[in-house]
């Protein structure tokens, strides 16, 4: 209502008016009216505001000021003679033409009627917010922002604006900015008309996160498209960084579903190095500093600020998934004010890869041979790229770039567009999941590895790599062209079974993928993995740090620690993420989780190990499982992965997780174990929480019934089982070959552990590796009516259609 009085004193006429709307007089009907940049900060100021939701003020020029410019000017006929015959394939031609339209449009003045509605709307502006008000200038475009293509980054942006002169100098740069190289090669490979696109210029205040940090989030995991987590990134400084790709950030992963049930749902947390930070440079300029080290060794957001974003994140999302009728995940740009330390939301726009993706097909990457480790960083795209590398440090030597190369440079922006498309892989020194490599390599199909470091320094032109994005959070360069397979999956018409199938999983890096693959659960989540991969420290030596004597090791644990002034919450941590991570993707369905079932050479192998292990002849059959819970030299290092347990199921909200104790010898074991997860406020029965057991012994088999009175449900581990029952090592390549499951001594001990584990009302299912490798054993398996049946990834398929087949679906 105010700035409507200044701007009635002020007599705006009737087409004055028809030149600028602000921000809260559109919505985001109103694409064709301001773009879409400016369309949806419009529907954030009128619906989401009522929410709680920060968004700063400011005001647009339409669609209508752009046409009337071009039409008074007679600059469409002038500039489609000058691409008459453009070629964007022709990186020079590009050029060519695109440095002689944004000159054509420079040396154009402003219309009077265009320049007296920007000037007193940002006088306005300066009325609400205070004299010479900072603001910054963006470009919005008609053909913006759209479910199937973002054109994020293809106009220009000019942040720390201040005064009226400068105001209508940086929106006329915006409206050159239509002309871009990378504009003008982007719209050609949509299919746009260059004349069909309109620009309008968003004039919106300035958050001071210069003063305090800034990033980007998505609504949905980047990589995987799982749609129940939000990504957040965050660096110090203004936000140009992350999305340009300036700077390694943080980041952050939080699960939707019990966030909105009130939970403190964090999956993992990431520390980026933000080595620079974007800020104010007096007048209208900017520059980037140094960040001191200590604080490039802090995370930029506290939990709080971390689950707010994702709360917003949420809301963002539902909200126009409502108004497009459909499920619309978002890409958001936040800001925090370092003056009022408030978070703001500053650009929101859905999210164009992963949205666009069919949800009946898998396709996975696999090496098929392995090579020389060159370099590491955050993989993008999931999918294998090879060819010969071409180092390009500058824009301006693009045109060097041939198509099937892998590119790689210090980073990218929306200049470099011309030839990503062109490379089979793109690796960048800087950058995040969230940065304009990452975003556009996904639109485009490319793996990429960003935030590589030193990429530029260790590859060289017309070297033969592969870039193998298709393992994880981890994307590795190889040397050499490696062999890889692409296998494709539909998965229309599969089949119902009785035997619920499981899967088997350790990294949790994977488990976002892993969890499109049609299984009821996880029958079997080894903590191993994320000690050894992801914690690398023996928990004693953590809890008693103070005590580890090899000088070497604890300098290495100090490293790892950094940060943590209580070396054991770097355990809790870690393994928290790891358990977390794996029970969200599969939420709500059950995941039965292993506690740790090291032996005590494989314990001792971890940062100070060897110093709190025993040497023992025979670990296969020694100190391992149970025995080490609620013993005295160990139960302190146990009752941090209770820890890790209280927090995901009653923190994090994931209660679908099951604990399962492995090589319980007896009953009598069962109840010591049960004891030192109660001190721990782990009680069986309350909260829902189910204890599970492993049946791998003779005497699990033998004393079913008892254990039965113990346990809440059985999983029978067919490897130690097999061992045991005959009597071998199965790590001895002596009698490797007397090794087999299917043998009728272990046969007969499966049937009578499933008959009586059902007689006594307990659910038992199997977790070994030998449905997996033997079809005959699982027509066993399904013969005896097993519950379930849990199997390696690559084997879920196959297994559900041959079980489909024996029941008879």
């Amino acid at each position: 209502m105010l700035k409507t009085l200044i701007i009635q004193n002020k007599t705006f006429t009737a087409k004055e008016k028809s030149l600028v709307l602000w921000f809260d007089e559109v919505s985001i009907n109103d694409i064709p009216l301001v773009g879409g940049k400016n369309a949806s900060l419009g529907e954030m100021m009128q619906q989401l505001t009522p929410k709680n939701i920060n968004i700063p003020n400011g005001f647009a020029t339409t669609a209508y000021a752009y046409r009337y410019f071009i039409k008074s000017a007679g600059l469409e006929a002038k500039l489609r003679q000058l691409f008459a015959d453009l070629d964007v394939e022709d990186i020079k031609n590009l050029q060519q033409r695109g440095k002689k339209a944004r000159a054509l449009i420079m040396n154009t003045p402003f219309p009077a009627e265009l320049e007296k509605a920007i000037a007193l709307s940002y006088e306005t502006l300066c009325y609400l917010y205070g004299q010479d008000t900072d603001v910054a200038v963006r470009s919005s475009a008609t053909a913006e922002d759209l479910p199937d293509a973002s054109f994020a980054g293809q106009q220009e942006t000019y942040l720390n604006i201040h005064g009226v002169e400068s105001v209508l100098k940086a929106a006329h740069k915006c409206f050159a900015s239509v002309f871009t190289d990378r504009a003008i090669s982007y719209r050609t490979i949509k299919g746009f008309d260059h004349f069909d696109v309109a620009l309008s210029v968003g004039i919106q205040k300035m958050v001071r996160s210069d003063l305090a940090t800034s990033g980007v989030m998505f609504s949905i995991d980047t990589e995987t498209g799982f749609k129940n987590a939000a990504l957040i990134t965050a660096a110090y400084g203004l936000g140009e960084n992350v999305v340009q790709g300036a700077v390694n950030p943080d980041e952050y992963l939080v699960f939707k579903p019990t966030l909105r049930e009130g939970f403190h749902t964090i999956l993992n947390k990431r520390l980026g190095t933000k080595a620079i930070k974007m800020v104010y440079d007096g007048g209208n300029s900017i520059k980037n500093v140094p960040v001191p080290e200590r604080q490039q060794q802090q995370f930029a957001l506290s939990d709080d600020e971390i689950l707010q974003l994702a709360h917003w994140a949420v809301i963002i999302e539902d909200h126009y998934s409502q108004v497009r009728g459909s499920y619309t995940p978002m890409d958001i740009e936040w800001a925090k004010d370092g003056i009022t330390n408030s978070l703001y939301i500053v650009q929101a726009r859905p999210e164009t890869v992963q949205s666009q993706k069919s949800e009946n097909m898998l396709r996975s990457y696999q090496l098929q041979e392995k090579g020389k480790v060159l370099l590491t960083g955050r993989s993008v795209g999931q999918a294998i790229g090879q060819g010969k590398v071409r180092v390009i440090l500058d824009t301006h030597n693009i045109s060097e770039f041939q198509p099937g190369e892998v590119l790689v440079t210090n980073k990218t922006d929306p200049d470099w567009e011309p030839i990503m498309k062109k490379a089979s892989a793109i690796v960048t020194n800087q950058g995040g999941r969230t940065c304009h490599a990452a975003i556009i390599a996904r639109e485009m199909g490319i793996p990429a590895i960003v935030g590589c470091e030193n990429a530029t320094k260790l590859l060289y032109n017309s070297q033969a790599v592969t870039v193998d994005c298709a393992e994880g959070e981890v994307g590795i360069i190889y040397d050499g062209l490696l062999t890889f397979e692409v296998v494709e999956t539909v998965l229309d018409d599969l089949p119902e079974t009785r035997t619920r199938i499981l899967m088997n999983v350790g990294n949790p890096e994977e488990v976002f993928r892993l969890s499109a693959l049609p299984v009821d659960g996880v029958g079997l989540a080894r903590l191993e993995f994320i000690i050894a991969n992801h914690i690398g420290v023996h928990p004693l030596a953590l809890l008693n740090f103070d005590e580890v004597e090899d000088e070497v090791e604890k300098a290495k644990i100090a490293e790892l620690t950094m940060g943590y002034e209580n070396k054991a919450d770097f355990f809790i941590d870690r393994l928290a993420y790891g358990m977390g991570a794996i029970a969200a993707a599969f939420y709500p369905k059950p995941v039965i989780v292993r506690m740790s079932d090291f032996k005590s050479n494989e314990y001792a192998n971890l940062l100070g190990g060897k110093q709190f292990e025993p040497d023992e002849e025979n670990p296969m059959i020694g100190w391992r499982g149970a025995s080490r819970y609620y013993h005295p030299k160990y139960r302190e290092a146990f009752g941090l992965e209770c820890l890790v347990l209280k927090r995901v199921r009653d923190k994090m909200g994931l209660a679908n997780v099951i604990p399962m104790i492995p090589f319980c010898r007896t009953p009598q074991e069962g109840m010591k174990v049960l004891g030192e997860m109660a001190k721990y406020g782990l009680v069986r029965g309350e909260n829902g929480l189910q204890v599970y057991v492993m049946c791998e012994l003779p005497s699990n088999v033998i004393l079913i019934e008892q254990f039965a009175q113990v346990f809440d449900g059985f999983s029978i581990g067919s490897n130690d089982l097999t061992q045991l029952v005959l009597g071998l090592d199965r790590d001895s390549a002596l009698v490797a070959d007397i090794f087999d499951e299917r043998h009728d001594a272990v046969r007969r001990m499966i049937k009578i552990a499933i008959t009586i584990a059902h007689e006594c009302g307990r659910k038992i299912g199997i977790c070994g590796q030998a449905p997996s490798d033997h079809p005959e054993f699982a027509q066993l398996l399904v013969e005896l009516r097993i519950d379930s049946i849990s199997l390696n990834p690559d084997s879920v398929l196959k297994t559900r259609f041959e079980v489909a087949k024996l029941e008879g679906c």
